[in-house]
């Protein structure tokens, strides 16, 4: 295992509404049985869309396995041309031992993103979090058991991700997908400001 770092403080204190992308990821995994063994799938969801920015499948929860998620979020922000700016991101989680060790929180302080751990067993510290993994267990792992191996719920997860993010409608956000709710923003901010003059 990891050695631990010293704990961060809980920087969101149960409010998980962002004024923009970019501003507050909620992070937290969850595991999958399968005939090979115990899978764990990671998640990094933006707070603001509630889009899942980052993700990743393995057969050990060890920090590697957060590690893969978060490089996720930053290489899929990057690619759509909204990387995160450093020191305004905050990275949430729960106060799980991956979350907590040094590697992880070297790698935060390298890309400039502020950790926050949540109160030790407590759900609602990360409430976003969990919501999310409810449904990927309601809408794909439970429907779609028994699960055989590793590669079966990578491709999944990847299928139920870019559905969720895509087309799945969020009442949170106005009943539109996290990925439109984000280009409605980004549209928003290019518009040309109308002064009137009297």
């Amino acid at each position: 295992p990891d050695h631990q770092a010293e704990r961060a403080p809980d920087r969101v204190d149960r409010d998980f509404v962002a004024g923009a992308p970019n501003r507050c990821w909620v992070a937290d995994f969850t595991h999958v049985a399968t005939w090979a063994g115990v899978v764990y799938v990671a998640f990094v969801v933006d707070t603001f869309s509630r889009r899942i920015v980052g993700w990743s499948a393995a057969t050990s929860k060890e920090t590697q396995l957060v590690l893969d998620a978060l490089e996720m979020a930053l290489w899929q922000r990057d690619r759509d041309e909204h990387p995160h700016v450093r020191g305004e991101l905050i990275h949430h989680s729960d106060a799980g031992s991956q979350y907590t060790s040094f590697r992880l929180a070297e790698h935060l302080d390298a890309a400039g993103i502020a950790a926050s751990i949540g109160s030790v067993g407590d759900a609602y510290d990360n409430a976003l979090m969990e919501s999310t993994i409810g449904l990927f267990k309601t809408e794909l792992i439970k429907p779609q058991r028994p699960w055989k191996t590793l590669s079966q719920v990578e491709l999944a997860t990847a299928e139920w991700v870019d559905w969720y993010c895509h087309r799945r409608l969020h009442g949170e956000i106005g009943h539109v997908p996290p990925v439109e709710y984000e280009t409605n923003y980004y549209t928003e901010l290019t518009k040309p400001q109308v002064t009137t003059t009297i």
